[in-house]
C-alpha cells in the first residue's frame, strides 16, 4: 500500500509542475448592474465577459494540452490507476473551470434580462 501511495504521489508530483504554465483566468472583478446600468456599462460588461471567456478557452485548451503531454510522456511507467487519476484531476479542473465560466455568463445573462426589460419600459 506504501509504495502505490508514493508511486501516486510521484505522478502527481511529475504532473502539476506542468500544469502551472497555465494560467487560470480571472473572472470579471464586477458584472454591471442591469437595473441601473447604462447601455455603454452593458456593452462594456459584454466585452468583459467575452475576454473571460476567450481567456478560458484558452486555459482550458492548455490544460488538456498538458494532461495530454503528460500521459504520453510518461505513457511507459504509469499504470492503469495512475492514468485514470491523472485523468480524474483533469477531469476536475476542466469541471470546476467550465462550471465558473457559466456561472459569470449566466450572471451577465441575468443583468442583460433586467437591463432590457428596463428598456422597453
Amino acid at each position: 500500500m506504501k509504495k502505490i501511495s508514493c508511486l501516486i504521489l510521484l505522478a502527481a508530483s511529475i504532473s502539476s509542475p506542468a500544469w502551472a504554465a497555465c494560467n487560470y483566468p480571472a473572472a470579471p472583478a464586477k458584472l454591471p448592474d442591469g437595473g441601473t446600468a447604462s447601455r455603454d456599462d452593458m456593452l462594456a460588461g459584454k466585452k468583459l465577459v467575452e475576454t473571460y471567456n476567450s481567456d478560458m478557452n484558452t486555459y482550458l485548451g492548455c490544460i488538456k494540452k498538458e494532461h495530454d503531454e503528460s500521459v504520453a510522456k510518461q505513457a511507459a511507467t504509469l499504470t492503469e490507476e495512475q492514468k485514470q487519476q491523472m485523468a480524474a484531476r483533469y477531469t476536475a479542473k476542466n469541471d470546476a473551470a467550465v462550471d465558473e465560466l457559466q456561472g459569470v455568463a449566466a450572471r451577465f445573462n441575468e443583468q442583460l434580462r433586467v437591463f432590457k426589460a428596463k428598456s422597453t419600459k
